[in-house]
């Protein structure tokens, strides 16, 4: 597994009037440049009639200001921000099945409560589980439930917000003496 954060990546966060077809738009126009899209999705947004597309690019700085100009130039793109991994909250969700046998099970089951996943099913002999974290979580997972035997693992792809000021305006307010 790779983890999808790297320091060749970047994550995009577009925002996209929801309109069909801008999807195989924005995809489209960064496979047609030779740039490859690691993490792609999509889902509506807070604003009505406006869609979120989360991506996530391999390319320097120079690659990623190439996509962002390229990706400006279609109409219906309102705003992009880069979501630098320091600035941001990244997380994916992971489903699998894992083989465990009876005699695995609780050793399994132990090593998901370690991760804080979750059991979403149950079979003869293996467990489905789920996990929503950061990439690299997943794959250390992954890694570890490998020797019991993984028959099917999907993975969402990266999401990602900014991250939330530290400081209330009301307690800056309070502590100068200001009425908020």
């Amino acid at each position: 597994m790779t983890v999808i954060l790297s320091p060749k990546t970047q994550t995009l966060s577009v925002l996209v009037e929801d309109k069909p077809g801008v999807l195989a738009r924005v995809s489209a126009l960064i496979s047609r440049r030779g740039y490859n899209i690691v993490s792609l999705t999509v889902a509506p947004s807070v604003e009505l009639g406006l869609s979120r597309i989360n991506m996530v690019v391999e390319g320097d700085e120079s690659v990623v200001e190439q996509i962002v100009k390229q990706l400006f130039k279609l109409i219906h793109v309102v705003k992009i921000s880069e979501l630098a991994p320091d600035a941001s909250v990244h997380r994916e969700l992971l489903i699998a099945s894992v083989t465990t046998g009876v005699d695995g099970r609780a050793t399994v089951s132990e090593l998901l409560d370690i991760f804080g996943a979750a059991i979403v099913d149950v079979g003869a002999d293996q467990l489905s589980i789920m996990l929503a974290a950061e990439p690299s979580k997943l794959d250390d997972l992954l890694a570890l439930l490998a020797p019991y035997g993984l028959s099917d693992v999907q993975r969402t792809g990266a999401i990602a917000i900014p991250k939330l000021s530290k400081q209330s305006t009301k307690l800056k307010s309070v502590q100068t003496g200001k009425a908020s």
